[in-house]
């Protein structure tokens, strides 16, 4: 059990520190792309692959519950995109194939492309309008690894592969949609009117 509450000690430490290093002004354009989207009824459209898509799905999911216009990469139901849409796509190495083909046809069709990653040179950030830095200790091992885990605190064996960069996504997602509620006046009332209600019970 030791192992088990160092390891989400740890996590959590590298959280807080990731908050304080977020480049404002990138955030604040990505607030600004996804707010402008919503006000002319342009569609947002998530992708990742593997955790980093899992990571996507529950942003969508509460952008949905915000009243955008939202749809995940790879469902039955993804529309067709152009100019007035967003693209927002979370790779940790900014690498992944599926990811960067998505982006780069996103911006021939006239999107514009978010890109959430830790590598802000990598394929990724170069085809995207705004880049945020999440930075996390990724399955490539880079010199920004190093950095990450020296400067930040984290050690390799307590957060296996993408973990870091995936967690702390996560949690920095979630920040983001409490941002939103402010900003666009919505209560927990309203996102709660916009919740699945078929669900089992």
């Amino acid at each position: 059990m030791d192992l088990l509450r160092n390891s989400m000690k740890e996590i959590a430490s590298f959280i807080l520190k990731v908050a304080e290093h977020l480049d404002k002004y990138q955030v604040e354009k990505l607030i600004q792309y996804l707010i402008e989207a919503r006000n002319r009824e342009g569609k947002i459209l998530v992708v990742g692959a593997g955790r980093s898509g899992l990571v996507a799905k529950a942003f969508a999911m509460r952008l949905m519950h915000l009243g955008f216009n939202t749809f995940v990469l790879g469902e039955t139901i993804t529309p067709r995109i152009g100019p007035g849409d967003v693209v927002l796509a979370v790779s940790g190495s900014g690498r992944t194939q599926v990811v960067v083909t998505v982006a780069a046809a996103a911006k021939k069709a006239g999107a514009t492309v978010i890109a959430v990653t830790s590598y802000p040179n990598s394929p990724l950030a170069k085809l995207s309008d705004c880049v945020v830095r999440i930075p996390g200790r990724t399955k490539l091992a880079e010199e920004t690894d190093y950095f990450a885990r020296q400067v930040l605190g984290i050690y390799e064996p307590l957060a296996p592969l993408g973990t870091l960069f995936e967690d702390s996504t996560l949690v920095f997602f979630d920040g983001l949609i409490v941002e939103l509620m402010e900003r666009l006046s919505i209560t927990e009332e309203d996102m709660r009117k916009r919740h699945a209600n078929v669900e089992g019970i």
